[in-house]
C-alpha cells in the first residue's frame, strides 16, 4: 500500500509538472535523481514513469532513459472525442439500466460535490468529480465499456485535472452534472449523452483555456 501511495503521489506531481510546461518535451526523468527528490527507492519511480508512459506524457528509450513528452493539440482533441463518445454511451445506457435506489444514489453523489464546487475547492472537488464519473461508467452495466472508458480517462486524467484551475471551474462542472444525472433520472438516454458529450467539450476548452492562461 506504501509503494502504491508513492508511485500515485509521484505520477500525479510529474504528470502536473509536463502538462503545466514546468517539464519540457525533452528532458530527461532520471530514476535516480527523482527517487533522492522524493525520498523513495528507484521502483515507485519507475511503475511511477510507467503510468507516464501510459498517460503518453513520458517516453522510454533502450539504454537512453525516459524523457518528457506530450500529446499535441491533435492528439489531445482526437482523445477527447473518443472520451467524449464513451461517455456519452455510459450516460445513455444508464438512463434505461439505473432503476430505484441506484437512481437515488446517483443523485445523492452529485449532491455531494455542492459544497466543493460553491467554495471552488478545487482539490476536494477533482475527488469528487472522479467519483461521479466512475459512477456513470459503473451504471452504463457493460463491464466491457466501464474498463474501456477507465482506460481513456486514466490517459487524458492530467488533463482533465488541469481543467479546475480555470475560473469557477468546480461550480460549472456541477451544473453540468445536473444535467446528465436529470436525463438519467427522467430515462431519456438521447438527452443524457448529449448533456455528456457536451460537458466534454466544455471540458477541452478549459484545459485550454488554463494552458493559454485565459
Amino acid at each position: 500500500m506504501k509503494k502504491r501511495t508513492s508511485t500515485n503521489m509521484i505520477h500525479e506531481v510529474l504528470a502536473d509538472r509536463i502538462v503545466h510546461g514546468i517539464l519540457k518535451p525533452g528532458d530527461p526523468l532520471d530514476e535516480t535523481s527523482l527517487a533522492s527528490e522524493f525520498g523513495v527507492s528507484r521502483t515507485p519511480v519507475r511503475e511511477a514513469l510507467r503510468q507516464l508512459e501510459t498517460n503518453g506524457l513520458a517516453l522510454s528509450r533502450p539504454h537512453r532513459g525516459t524523457i518528457v513528452t506530450t500529446l499535441t493539440d491533435r492528439q489531445l482533441d482526437e482523445t477527447f472525442v473518443v472520451m467524449a463518445e464513451l461517455e456519452a454511451l455510459c450516460a445513455r445506457l444508464c438512463a434505461s439500466h439505473l432503476q430505484g435506489s441506484a437512481l437515488s444514489e446517483l443523485m445523492a453523489l452529485h449532491h455531494e460535490g455542492e459544497d466543493a464546487a460553491k467554495t471552488n475547492d478545487v482539490e476536494a472537488y477533482r475527488a469528487h468529480n472522479e467519483r461521479f464519473h466512475t459512477a456513470i461508467y459503473a451504471g452504463s452495466g457493460n463491464s466491457f465499456l466501464e474498463a474501456t472508458t477507465l482506460a481513456v480517462r486514466r490517459r487524458l486524467a492530467p488533463f482533465r485535472n488541469l481543467q479546475f484551475e480555470a475560473f469557477q471551474r468546480p461550480e460549472a462542472s456541477h451544473r453540468e452534472h445536473a444535467k446528465i444525472v436529470d436525463a438519467i433520472i427522467e430515462g431519456d438516454g438521447e438527452r443524457a449523452a448529449s448533456a455528456m458529450r457536451d460537458h466534454l467539450r466544455i471540458v477541452r476548452k478549459a484545459v485550454d483555456a488554463v494552458n493559454l492562461g485565459g
